[in-house]
Formats: C-alpha cells, structure tokens, sequence
C-alpha cells in the first residue's frame, strides 16, 4: 500500500500548480473540487513524512546501540513510535468515500408512533442543529411540515460545512445517520405513565455542488403549484406558492411550501432533486460493482433500524457498531462526536480489512 505514495507525491505537486493558476479559481466547482484532494493528500504527505523519520530514527538508534549501549534504551520508544506512525499513513491510505467533503441536505420523517414520531423528529432536528453549531456549520432549514402538537411530519434541512479537507467534511460525518431511529419513553400524549417504542426515519443526501453536476432535463420533470397549508391541513398561503417537483424517468417526488415565493420553493426543490438523483445514481453504481469501494456501516436501506434511544435509562444504542452509553442528554443536546466516530472507526476498520483480504 505504501508504494502508492509516490504517486500521490506527483499528484499533490500538480494540484499545486493548478491552484496557483487564476482560471481554476474562474470556476467555483472545479477549485472546490481541487482544494479537497489538495488537503486530502497533504495530510497523506506530511503523514509519510513522520513515518520515514520515524523508521530514520529507530534505524540510527539501533545503530547506534552497537557501540553505545545507553541508545538501545530508546529503541523499544521508537518502534513504538514507528508502529503508530505506520498505522495512521496507512488509514489514511483507505481509499475515501468521494463524496465525504459535500454538504448534505437530511430529511426527517415521522414514522410508527403518529404523534410521538412527529414530536421525536422534531427532536432529532435540534439535536442535528446543536451538533452542526458545535462544529461550525451552517443549516438552512428548506421544508417543514408540522403536526399539531408542534412536531414535525416531514423536515428538511440544508448543512454546510467550511472545511477544505473531506475528512471533516459534512457528508463524512452525517452519512451514518440514514436510517430508522427507534425512541423508547412515556410521550406526552400518555396518561398512564407507560413506555411506548415509536420510530422515526432519517435520510442523508450529498448536496450537488454545481447544478451542472446532475443534469436534469426540462421533459424530464413535471412542476405541479399549489396552496400551502399548515398543521391539521388549514391554509397558510393565498396564494400557489408551494411546489411539487417529480422526475417522471425515477418518480421522484420534492414537495416545497417553506418560502412564500415559488420561485425561492422551486429553487429548494430543484436543490433536494439534485441531491436525490446524486444519490440514486451512486446507488446504481454501488450496485453494479460487486467490488465497489462500500461504506460497511452507511446502508441503503433505509428500513433498518440503526439506533436506539432509552430515555427511561438515559442510554443510546448504535446497532451497527456495538456503541453503548448512558448520556442520552448530552446525545440529545448535540454531543454526537462519540457516536459518529464509533461509526467512522468502524468503517475504517472493515475497509482496511477488505484491503487487506483483497491484497
């Protein structure tokens, strides 16, 4: 694996030189695009560089051991530097997921529970928000659709993060959370104190950076307007302001009722679409490899339960990875990290294992 290294010496050295040129900066897209291979492999670089110093170093003590006995004491500390600097130039050697430097657009959904669903999903968007302000995103709320006990059918949100290097990137972190969420507590609607299970569901899609990325034909799609309405179906609006996009060639369907202007709604649903077919296009793609680079954590299906949330206990449960602890609170109030990178390890793990099968 570390023979590649050479390559990518190359490459960063000719990303250099294309950020130094004017006309890649003319094009937002293709400089965005740029910037994040250009972190992504500086931190491969300076990681190969520790590591050859640390080989350099333990080959020189041990050398220097044969005629002076007190440099063999700093062998054992110097091996284990080495082995620590082998270990993280090769995680950073796992080939990353493409899209792991984009925003993300997450839609939240109400699902078994009726209101109590309505009421969790509401908490899962602030808890998304807090962890989103905790690492200095920006959020964009595109679509809401309330129920009457201040919850929420249907939400959609927009993510934006700030960093140049995928590894910190939005869709790096938020791509584990599709999936069905499963709450355990006694909903205000209980009278007689009893624990009821509801689920809610959480998609994640890579926001399209440019629109030109996903081309969408005109005939391709079919604009439907209408009124707006709020909780319990009551209107909102007097005016057919709120906009139903569907993509005849998938059935894809992005409804849009948030802003009073049909313009600025068709523009959010156009921007939920591209994320979509991006996302449906990977799929595709996945599919059609059996050897694909996959995300053995981050599923498709987007039926299966991935977490657990015990309020009685305090306790959230991942699943996939095994991840347990007892500060639902914290969880709640966006302290994520825990949980995330639980996935993340996870993910890294069986990719490197699949490397090492495969080699």
């Amino acid at each position: 694996m570390f023979e590649s290294v050479s390559a990518l010496i190359d490459e960063h050295a000719d990303l250099q030189e294309q950020l130094a040129d004017p006309a890649v900066h003319a094009d937002p897209a293709r400089s965005r695009k740029i910037n994040r291979r250009y972190s992504e492999l500086s931190k491969i670089l300076a990681s190969h560089a520790a590591w050859t110093r640390a080989q350099d170093d333990l080959a020189a003590a041990k050398e220097l051991a044969k005629e002076d006995e007190a440099f063999a004491d700093e062998v054992p500390a110097l091996e284990e530097e080495l082995t620590e600097a082998e270990e993280k130039l090769r995680r950073l050697l796992v080939p990353r997921d493409p899209d792991d430097g984009r925003d993300v657009i997450m839609e939240i959904k109400g699902g078994e529970g009726g209101a109590e669903s309505a009421l969790f999903a509401s908490d899962l968007l602030r808890m998304y928000l807090h962890y989103a302000e905790s690492k200095g995103w920006k959020t964009e709320l595109l679509e809401r659709d309330e129920s009457d006990l201040g919850g929420y059918k249907n939400v959609q949100v927009a993510i934006k993060g700030s960093s140049n290097d995928p590894a910190e990137g939005v869709w790096a972190h938020l791509k584990y959370e599709g999936g069905v969420h499963r709450v355990q507590r006694v909903p205000v609607t209980e009278s007689q104190g009893r624990i009821h299970t509801s689920t809610t569901g959480v998609l994640v899609f890579p926001e399209v950076d440019e629109p030109e990325e996903v081309e969408i034909s005109q005939n391709d799609i079919r604009v439907d307007v209408f009124r707006s309405s709020g909780p319990g179906g009551q209107s909102v609006n007097t005016t057919d302001s709120a906009v139903r996009i569907t993509h005849v060639p998938t059935g894809i369907v992005v409804s849009m009722q948030n802003e009073k202007s049909q313009i600025q709604n068709r523009e959010a649903a156009m921007r939920v679409l591209r994320a979509r077919l991006l996302a449906k296009q990977q799929e595709e793609l996945d599919a059609a490899a059996s050897d694909a680079r996959k995300s053995q954590i981050r599923t498709m299906d987007r039926s299966e339960r991935i977490r657990t949330y015990n309020f009685p206990e305090n306790r959230i449960a991942d699943h996939r990875t095994g991840y347990k602890a007892y500060n639902l609170d914290h969880v709640m109030n966006g302290d994520l990290d825990s949980v995330i990178e639980s996935c993340i390890q996870s993910d890294e793990e069986a990719r490197l294992a699949e490397l090492g099968d495969n080699a």
